[in-house]
């Protein structure tokens, strides 16, 4: 089965260690992660940011005033997917370490979980849309050679 075409901007912003987050997302992974998850074509921008980006975008657009590991905007979800994911590197990179997984691992598994938002998956509307958002997550990371992220 053919992997949706995917139109894919990968942006870095500019902060301090910002070469160590490059390494760990070159545009061949990120963008089959994506591909991966997505169900139909895609046209997704990915931003990387530091912690006064994701903590302004954050508090401007969910009204939550702290940095967030991913935040997806989508403007459309048909017959493309149109979306802006924007990582938080100091956030990713604390949760890998906290997790005991790899910078690049992590981000797979926050590019696959902010593209599967993208597509209008919810986690919050109710733990049985959680649950199955989370087991999606899973198959598509077992696809990609990525072991659960979630542990169980």
């Amino acid at each position: 089965m053919a992997l949706p075409a995917l139109s894919l901007s990968l942006q870095f912003g500019r902060f301090k260690g910002v070469e160590r987050h490059r390494i760990a997302l070159p545009r061949h992974s990120v963008a089959r992660c994506i591909r991966h998850a997505l169900d139909i074509d895609g046209e997704i921008t990915v931003r990387i940011v530091d912690a006064d980006e994701g903590q302004r975008l954050n508090r401007e657009f969910r009204g939550k005033d702290y940095a967030t590991n991913v935040l997806t905007f989508d403007y459309a979800q048909s017959p493309v997917a149109m979306a802006d994911l924007v990582l938080c590197a100091p956030v990713v990179a604390r949760e890998a370490t906290e997790q005991s997984k790899t910078l690049a691992a992590h981000y797979a598994h926050l590019l696959v979980h902010g593209t599967l938002h993208a597509q209008g998956w919810d986690h919050e509307t109710s733990e049985a849309d959680a649950d199955e958002m989370e087991a999606y997550e899973i198959q598509i990371l077992a696809e990609l050679g990525i072991r659960n992220p979630y542990g169980t």
